[in-house]
Formats: structure tokens, sequence, C-alpha cells
């Protein structure tokens, strides 16, 4: 397993061989890949339905496709700076077993799994692409032994994680107060979890498939409030850590 600088220096240096990994899995045409980046974000923007009655999860599930992919990989090879600020901060709290929910193209449960001080990462997404994708990461840099791949958090049997990262996903569940509550349910007492949400959907509705509804955003606060204790970490980021609350009367 690497040392913290090491994994660091390896994702500013290529995203873990993101590019690579992406030509050859879709593939695509390596003189295509920055116009299939470029277009990624838009492309996902137009095919979401909006206010229409398909659910976000139906759309992450069976609609995106590889777009999301494509989204995903823009955003993570030009916000290293950010990205990497969010790496070192899981790698202060994660321990043994780690469940990475919404994991998208991989980045931090990859990260997990080089980490000496992680015993196995549960990667959880409900979308199928991405898990191949991300399996097919983790065999190209020899950590399959180190992540399993999951539907759900159910499909892992596992009853408690020691660490929870959840990065850029609340936004995007219909009911982002139930999944916090799911979390605290499996959650040890010393365990910790790693958010950030972004409950906004842009200016002109360029983040589409972002919830902003009030009612929505203060019963997550209210609930977040209730279960859980931040724990105090000195980056200047967004992402926060937390405990749980116990013993909540």
């Amino acid at each position: 397993m690497k040392n913290n600088e090491t994994i660091l220096n390896d994702f500013c240096k290529d995203a873990f061989e993101l590019k690579s990994h992406l030509i050859e899995f879709l593939p695509i045409k390596e003189d295509n890949f920055n116009n299939f980046l470029n277009n990624a974000k838009i492309e996902l923007a137009n095919i979401h339905p909006g206010d229409s009655s398909v659910e976000n999860s139906a759309f992450y599930e069976d609609i995106v496709g590889d777009k999301h992919l494509a989204d995903l990989a823009a955003w993570h090879l030009t916000s290293k700076e950010y990205i990497g600020s969010t790496l070192k901060l899981q790698q202060i709290f994660s321990k043994n077993l780690v469940l990475d929910f919404g994991g998208g193209i991989g980045t931090h449960a990859l990260a997990n799994a080089m980490s000496k001080n992680v015993e196995h990462v549960f990667f959880v997404d409900i979308n199928e692409t991405n898990r191949e994708f991300v399996k097919y990461r983790s065999r190209k840099l020899g950590l399959e032994q180190k992540i399993s791949f999951h539907k759900s958090i159910e499909d892992t049997k596992v009853k408690k994680f020691d660490s929870i990262v959840c990065l850029d996903v609340l936004e995007h569940l219909e009911d982002p107060a139930s999944q916090l509550n799911k979390f605290h349910g499996v959650m040890l007492e010393d365990s910790v979890s790693i958010f950030n949400w972004y409950f906004y959907k842009g200016d002109n509705n360029e983040y589409p498939f972002h919830i902003d509804d009030e009612k929505l955003v203060n019963i997550f606060f209210e609930t977040l409030q209730k279960k859980y204790i931040e724990v105090f970490h000195p980056m200047l980021i967004t992402t926060r850590v937390y405990k749980k609350k116990v013993n909540i009367k």
C-alpha cells in the first residue's frame, strides 16, 4: 500500500490514470477525448427530465449512460486542487471498513483502497456503468482485493462501517435527510462520516439534477443537527466531517 503523500501525488499527476481508463473502457478515440469531456455537462443537463415525474434515482440508474462518467471525469480532471483537498481529508479520517456511497468514477474509493489504514472499501452506486467502470479501474490499478461493488448499502451485508464517504451525492437525492438517517444507522459510536452538498440548481438552471426545495433542505439540516456532531478539521473546503450522536432523545 502507498503512503498518503504518494497517493496525492498520483492523483495530481493523472487522477489515477483516469484519461487512459476512460479511453479504454468506453472506448473513445484519444483525439476526441477533450470534445467528449467538454460536451458532457451540457449533454447531461439536456437529457435531465427537469420537474417531470421521473425521479432522480431513476435518472441516475437508467438514463444517464456514459454521459455521467464524462461529466464526472471532466470535474475530476479540471478541479484537482479541490478534490485533492478532499482526498487529504479522507486520509485523516478513513479507516478499516469504508462505505463509499454514490462513488461515481471512483476517485475517493480508489484512494482509500490504496491506504494502509483501510481494510476494505465498499463502493455503492446505483448506476451499473459507474460500478463496472470503477471495477475496471481497480483491476488496472491492482486494487481489486480491497474494494467490492454494490448497488445498495444492504447489498454489502455489512452492519456497521468505520468510515463513510458521501461526496457530491446528497443534493441529487429526493430525500437527503432520509439518507442521513440510514448512514446514522450503520455507524459505530466512533465512526466518522465525510459529507458535502450543493442544494442549488444554478442561476440559469445549469444544475437541474440538484434539489433545492426549501422544505427538503430544511429537514436535511434539522436531521443533521439532531443526529450528528461536527468534527473540526482545519481545511478550508466545503466538505464536513461528522460523528454520530448517541442516546438521542
